[in-house]
């Protein structure tokens, strides 16, 4: 038996996919100078390395976008590359969808695609593109790991040595993840980067993991996709804040957590320094972070709120105010923030009190999604965050709040919050019977509903009404009930009474402003520590240097 063994694995060739990649390779032997390939030759190198049905996966996050090599990929002739599996996180640009138009792919897997989500969803109905499926980025990373291993990875870098040897600054977000799964597995790994240097301030990627490297004919696409312009933050955005810092933070001791995008947290960030100052909660809440270098976060840091920030991303213009703050930020010996996506999204799943965020609908339940009709948006890291992750064992004063029985062997739970108006708008109800994403999962032929955050999942809601404590409900009644006695004027919120809300308020599963010692008429931006961008400049000291559409002076 162990004779047969032996000649079977003799006649048995081991390194399939490292021959077919050495084949590839010789294709561009004279096309390349070493690891590097001529700005104006790639997309002749593209279609000597790619194949056609090749899974690619395509670096292009919330922020960084690999431009150059995804414009190039349009460029191929269909004749030579075609049916790719494309891989993305998030579906950004436009020809992130016009390669589907023209031929070149015809599967995607994807995690967001705001700019892009009404195109996305037409394609599927007219059946020019084949949906994989919508990831949370962790899913789609490890995913990259297990069936999604890709043939090819087109990323982006800011400088490169002759080596291959890759310094991603600021930005590094994905980058190791996506290189990490093709380059150890003999997929090919080509690098637009903004330059070629001979020192590199840091190595982030080791040029062993690169094979080819092309500078780019224009700095990669970056976007200030987390600057949110004081200017704009409502006064009802400011009571909701101040309900969430004294009815949530305040009353559970929340010390780390995720902030989602949006005036509605901007506003919290910078009612730190005024508000949260005049109840004496320095030290007690929001001391560690997990979030981008959102600038609103510039007073909270500077009066001695904040003792740590990691980051998913970098943000446009953060970058000299980071460097000048290592004690807060995880920065390299160069001074340039380390920012990384998939660890970001792990520490925001186990490493966090809270998570807080916002939606565009919610039913009944709690469900929650992003995704409307005629919109395929998916969701991006939100579910990572937003639920209970049940491996968690470690244990903080805000976990352990959330305990509701007497038994030795209860566990706690992870806040997950919804911070939400009750319209949009154009006075569109976010409340609402139903989802959205349960027809257009049904269009797209989805196994299952495009939810972003299960209901079961959600502990509370804050709206302009007040805060309703879910995780307190004894039943999926009296959850319900809490649901609608915040959900205003909405076909939800029309289901409650205010004796109902009474009843709710005494067993407190219900706040209202009142109830938490808030007067509405106190909700004024004049308790903003920033009413302006110019403000967070004035801030940081001069070292915050916001693009040029935020600034107003």
């Amino acid at each position: 038996m162990s004779q047969s063994n032996t000649c079977g694995s003799a006649t048995r060739s081991w390194t399939t996919r490292r021959d077919a990649k050495q084949k590839r390779l010789q294709k561009v032997k004279g096309l390349a100078d070493g690891c590097i390939i001529p700005t104006e030759k790639c997309v002749e190198a593209l279609e000597k390395l790619i194949s056609p049905g090749d899974r690619v996966v395509l670096e292009g996050d919330n922020q960084k976008q690999a431009s150059f090599l995804s414009t190039s990929l349009t460029q191929v002739d269909p004749n030579k590359i075609n049916m790719l599996h494309m891989i993305m996180s998030s579906i950004s640009r436009p020809e992130h969808l016009s390669i589907f138009e023209q031929g070149i792919a015809e599967k995607i897997d994807f995690s967001y695609a705001g700019p892009q989500s009404l195109r996305i969803a037409q394609m599927i109905e007219d059946g020019t593109l084949k949906m994989g499926g919508i990831h949370t980025y962790l899913e789609l990373f490890g995913r990259l790991f297990v069936d999604l291993i890709p043939n090819v990875a087109l990323v982006a870098a800011d400088k490169a040595d002759t080596e291959g040897n890759l310094y991603t600054g600021p930005n590094t977000e994905e980058t190791p993840a996506i290189v990490e799964a093709t380059a150890f597995r003999d997929g090919i790994v080509i690098v637009q980067v903004n330059e070629l240097v001979d020192d590199l301030p840091r190595i982030d990627i080791p040029g062993s993991w690169v094979d080819f490297v092309i500078e780019a004919d224009k700095p990669y696409q970056l976007e200030a996709l987390f600057t949110r312009d004081p200017r704009h933050i409502t006064e009802i955005q400011i009571l909701m804040a101040m309900m969430a810092i004294r009815g949530v933070y305040e009353k559970h001791h929340v010390q780390s957590l995720n902030h989602g995008i949006g005036f509605n947290t901007a506003a919290i960030e910078l009612l730190l320094p005024t508000y949260g100052e005049s109840l004496g909660l320095k030290g007690d809440i929001c001391k560690h972070w997990t979030l981008n270098p959102h600038p609103t976060l510039i007073p909270a840091i500077e009066s001695g709120w904040i003792d740590s920030v990691h980051c998913f991303g970098g943000e446009v213009g953060m970058e000299k105010y980071v460097a000048a703050r290592p004690d807060v930020f995880f920065t390299g010996r160069d001074g340039s923030l380390r920012s990384n996506r998939a660890m970001s999204q792990v520490a925001g799943q186990y490493a966090v009190d809270l998570f807080i965020g916002s939606t565009l609908q919610m039913d009944s339940n709690g469900n929650s999604s992003t995704v409307t009709s005629g919109r395929l948006s998916g969701f991006g890291g939100a579910p990572n965050m937003g639920h209970d992750p049940r491996g968690r064992r470690h244990s903080t004063p805000a976990w352990l709040d959330m305990i509701t029985e007497d038994d030795p062997l209860a566990r706690g739970k992870k806040l997950v919050v919804q911070m939400v108006e009750t319209y949009q708008a154009g006075n569109v109800p976010v409340f609402v019977e139903s989802l959205d994403a349960i027809k257009v999962g049904k269009e797209a032929e989805l196994s299952t509903a495009p939810v972003m955050i299960y209901g079961d999942d959600v502990t509370h809601i804050i709206t302009e009404e007040g805060v309703a404590y879910l995780y307190k409900a004894q039943s999926l009644e009296e959850r319900r009930q809490a649901i609608a006695a915040v959900a205003g004027v909405t076909p939800i919120g029309l289901k409650s009474s205010p004796k109902q809300t009474e009843t709710l308020r005494r067993k407190g599963l219900v706040a209202l402003p009142q109830d938490l010692s808030i007067r509405r008429t106190d909700a004024k931006r004049s308790l903003l520590a920033a009413k302006s961008v110019e403000d967070l400049v004035d801030w940081s000291g001069g070292l915050y240097n916001p693009p040029a559409k935020f600034r107003s002076w």
